[in-house]
């Protein structure tokens, strides 16, 4: 589902007027297509399961995770497969707003680590909130010296502080587009480490669904990145051709 950041910053983009579209050229008309394609992924991945790929064969090193309670969306049981989709595209149009929002703000204040600290900073205090409301009861947040306090220390360490500085740093450098750029490798590792860590199932709804959103997703970027270097072109012969006349002119000098 995070595919559709892409799709879903260039809409956002069209209807905030940040960028312009040009229905005629092909770079236009690419983005559109790829957007559209995008989308229709996504939706197939909320309301298709598909037949079981294959089934995991071993045993996951964190097969005891499961006899946690799971109290998320995403940890349930199947019947909730449809409202966990709907909530993730949810998720991925927030963080697509968020990419647009960071592109302005480091602009105004270009300080990455100091912005990266006030946006987990307000991420932990409204995740407090929202989990002390869910969970009333204070021994569920007792934390023991086990597998489940080293991956909250890692997912601290490595999912918000070291992410969020990076991806501010290279949306300051390189625009709000480069980041989404590495989305669908996300599909691939996930694929991966939820199988051989977790001992998790695949199904041909989710394969399917991500390789539709990979296809609208690439060729959104090929439309964009044809876009960019029209725009680079269309500099570089201007400038040529206000070169020339000078040229001439100290050759008849």
């Amino acid at each position: 589902m995070g595919n559709l950041i892409p799709a879903f910053s260039f809409v956002l983009a069209i209807i905030l007027r940040t960028t312009k579209l040009d229905w005629r050229v092909t770079s236009g008309q690419a983005k559109i297509i790829g957007t559209f394609i995008s989308i229709s992924g996504g939706t197939l991945m909320i309301l298709y399961k598909g037949p079981l790929v294959r089934k995991t064969a071993f045993s996951a090193p964190f097969h005891h995770l499961e006899l946690i309670p799971r109290h998320f969306i995403f940890s349930s049981t199947p019947e909730y497969w449809a409202l966990g989709g709907i909530l993730l595209a949810v998720a991925s149009l927030s963080a697509s707003v968020w990419g647009i929002i960071q592109v302005g703000t480091v602009k105004q204040y270009p300080e990455p680590i100091t912005i990266a600290a006030l946006y987990t900073s307000m991420g932990t205090i409204q995740s407090a909130i929202v989990a002390f409301v869910a969970e009333r009861n204070l021994s569920a947040w007792k934390l023991e010296l086990n597998m489940e306090l080293l991956l909250i220390f890692l997912s601290a360490i490595f999912g918000s502080a070291i992410r969020c500085s990076v991806h501010i740093w290279c949306m300051h450098n390189k625009g709000p587009f480069y980041v989404p750029m590495f989305k669908p490798f996300g599909i691939i590792i996930a694929s991966i480490a939820s199988v051989i860590f977790f001992g998790d199932s695949l199904h041909y709804g989710s394969v399917i669904g991500a390789y539709i959103i990979g296809i609208g997703y690439y060729t959104l970027m090929w439309g964009q990145i044809r876009e960019d270097d029209m725009k680079a072109g269309g500099e570089g012969i201007d400038s040529s051709e206000q070169k020339v006349p000078l040229l001439q002119e100290e050759e008849q000098v």
